[in-house]
């Protein structure tokens, strides 16, 4: 693998497109950068991190996806390779919320925006994008997130946590191309966040219900039930949960 450091960068997702729209490059190129000053998360929403205590990297993806009916396949692999690079971290009480957050302690430590190219009908290339609290301790305004250190009262070193997960993610990549996504999918259900569980969402026009989560589909959209019986999916658009 070839890594690129960069000490501040708008987004490394950014950086990466635009590499790749400009030269050929490699297979599973990662950029890291120290500082991210417009990193972007599901929704649109920024990904604010405190400059020099997180990890925010991406890592250019060929070769894996054979077509668009795949495509979630990817955020269920990455999602899991998270969640096993976290347990080896002895990190407690993790999860992984639909879409593809990891939570430790119902707290996010970690999202994941991954970007997709359609180059022909069996060529795609992907950017994964991912933001990792390692170090930081106060999250202003944002009680809902936590750090790696704030799990463990330990510092971390952030280059160990990435080649962690680099290493675990090209051995992911290898089984899934061997054996297919079951493996992956079934970790993934097996560990998401409140399924099976009744808990309380709002739709996108601010009406709040309750449903419990069933499954995640193979195009990602959420499978409820609701207070009905009935079955109703969700895009990550349409959907958001309160906990």
């Amino acid at each position: 693998m070839h890594i690129i450091k960069l000490n501040a960068i708008d987004s490394t997702n950014s950086y990466l497109k635009e590499l790749s729209a400009k030269q050929m490059v490699a297979n599973f190129t990662v950029v890291v950068a120290e500082n991210q000053t417009k990193g972007r998360g599901q929704r649109g929403a920024n990904w604010e991190v405190e400059k020099g205590k997180n990890l925010t990297f991406s890592v250019l993806i060929k070769d894996v996806l054979a077509s668009a009916e795949e495509v979630f396949n990817l955020n269920v692999l990455v999602a899991v390779t998270l969640f096993q690079t976290f347990l080896n971290l002895k990190i407690e009480n993790l999860a992984i919320k639909w879409a593809n957050d990891i939570l430790a302690d119902k707290k996010k430590i970690c999202g994941i925006l991954i970007e997709n190219q359609f180059k022909s009908a069996s060529e795609i290339l992907s950017i994964v994008g991912i933001g990792i609290n390692v170090n930081q301790e106060n999250f202003i305004n944002l009680p809902q997130a936590t750090s790696l250190k704030n799990c463990t009262n330990q510092e971390f070193n952030k280059d160990e946590i990435l080649l962690l997960f680099l290493n675990q993610f090209q051995n992911n990549i290898n089984l899934y191309k061997k054996e297919g996504a079951a493996l992956f999918w079934n970790l993934y259900h097996e560990k998401l966040f409140k399924k099976d569980i009744p808990m309380a969402f709002e739709n996108a026009d601010k009406v709040k219900f309750m449903g419990i989560i069933k499954q995640v589909m193979p195009n990602g959209f959420l499978q409820l039930e609701l207070e009905d019986d009935s079955l109703q999916l969700f895009d990550i658009k349409e959907l958001k949960m309160l906990y």
